[in-house]
């Protein structure tokens, strides 16, 4: 094992999704593959009795660990910091870590906003290991009357990097385009997947290689996304409004006729707003900091790339409601493209309300994304 892999932050992968979505099919299938040979896998509970664990297929070559007691991501929090310190010496020979990934499977009443504010607020844990994306897998039988019933649901797809969507072969065509129009409306950056007989092509779903500061080039403009957010005029101009109709465009698909799906609105907003001049850190602080205090709760993700004053480097900025990873300066722009570039994915709150706070404050013309 390379001595300085060993020493570099632990990705961890965040595996969620509603009851009876197929986390746990996608897991027996997913610790089977070579891809996930070193893979130490976190499965919490719900409830007095432990069901899960004996659901997961062992792997000679996967390590598989149950978190009883209750759900890490709510009422256990405290448990998964725990973990995450013990595991790295349990899982480890010779002084050696024997696992190069960590996947959490998180019970599916949760909202994976605490299981975030772990990994970002602990310095044990931020110090040991990364997050590289958020994985939500949505059963396509029921997703349409849960996204309508269960907020949590709606929330754990809104804040996804990837979705795989499960039992697409017991619906049809005009069902599973419904629901990925949907899902595109919902969360614009997100890639699809559809899985077959609750498996998926693994690098697909979970090598994302999102943001990581250990890369020579840091992938941010894939991190952020930006360009799905051009893409979808929703996103930009007006809040989302379902029965819209409108064209979505992404790298993997291409909707451009729509069936009325009036009856959703599940009350998600996303914006990327570019800022053609440096930002004054103090003052871009003090604009955070008055909309976290207002709308906090309702502020469901931030992801940013940012040209401060008199820093030769981007400043990478990445929030889950009031809680904020700390800021990254990168070595180097990844691109010649200088402007600042942030992304808010939002509950109810109108693209007017954080305009006119940055307008205000930050003194800066805001435009809506456009990508060259």
């Amino acid at each position: 094992m390379d001595t300085v892999a060993q020493q570099l932050p632990i990705p961890v992968l965040l595996l969620t999704g509603f009851l009876g979505s197929g986390k746990t099919t996608l897991l027996n299938h997913l610790v089977q593959q070579p891809f996930f040979r070193r893979t130490l896998v976190v499965i919490n509970e719900f409830g007095e009795i432990s069901l899960d664990h004996l659901l997961v297929a062992h792997s000679n070559e996967t390590l598989v660990m149950e978190v009883g007691n209750g759900c890490i991501c709510c009422t256990m929090r405290g448990d998964l910091a725990k973990v995450l310190k013990d595991i790295t010496w349990r899982f480890s020979r010779n002084g050696v870590r024997n696992y190069d990934r960590v996947i959490i499977e998180t019970t599916g009443l949760a909202d994976p906003a605490p299981i975030l504010h772990t990994l970002m607020t602990d310095k044990n844990i931020s110090a040991r290991y990364r997050l590289d994306a958020i994985v939500t897998v949505i059963d396509c039988v029921n997703a349409m009357d849960t996204l309508d019933h269960h907020p949590e649901a709606v929330k754990q797809a809104a804040v996804a990097d990837r979705i795989v969507l499960t039992k697409s072969d017991l619906i049809n065509g005009q069902q599973c385009h419904t629901l990925q129009q949907r899902l595109a409306i919902l969360n614009p950056a997100a890639k699809q997947l559809l899985a077959v007989n609750g498996q998926v092509d693994a690098p697909s779903a979970f090598s994302a290689n999102l943001f990581s500061i250990d890369q020579k080039t840091p992938d941010v403009i894939r991190w952020l996304s930006a360009e799905a957010y051009a893409e979808n005029p929703s996103s930009q101009y007006k809040p989302v409004r379902h029965g819209a109709v409108q064209s979505l465009f992404s790298s993997n698909r291409s909707i451009s006729k729509h069936p009325d799906i009036n009856r959703h609105d599940d009350h998600i907003l996303s914006y990327c707003f570019t800022f053609d001049e440096p930002i004054d850190p103090e003052l871009f602080e003090d604009c955070l900091d008055l909309l976290m205090a207002i709308k906090g709760a309702d502020i469901l993700r931030i992801k940013g790339m940012l040209n401060m004053k008199n820093r030769a480097g981007p400043i990478v900025i990445h929030g889950v409601q009031h809680i904020f990873h700390p800021p990254v300066e990168l070595t180097g722009w990844p691109s010649n493209d200088r402007r600042s570039r942030i992304v808010f994915i939002t509950r109810d709150v109108p693209r007017s309300v954080i305009e006119d706070t940055f307008s205000a404050l930050v003194g800066c013309a805001i435009s809506p994304v456009s990508i060259h």
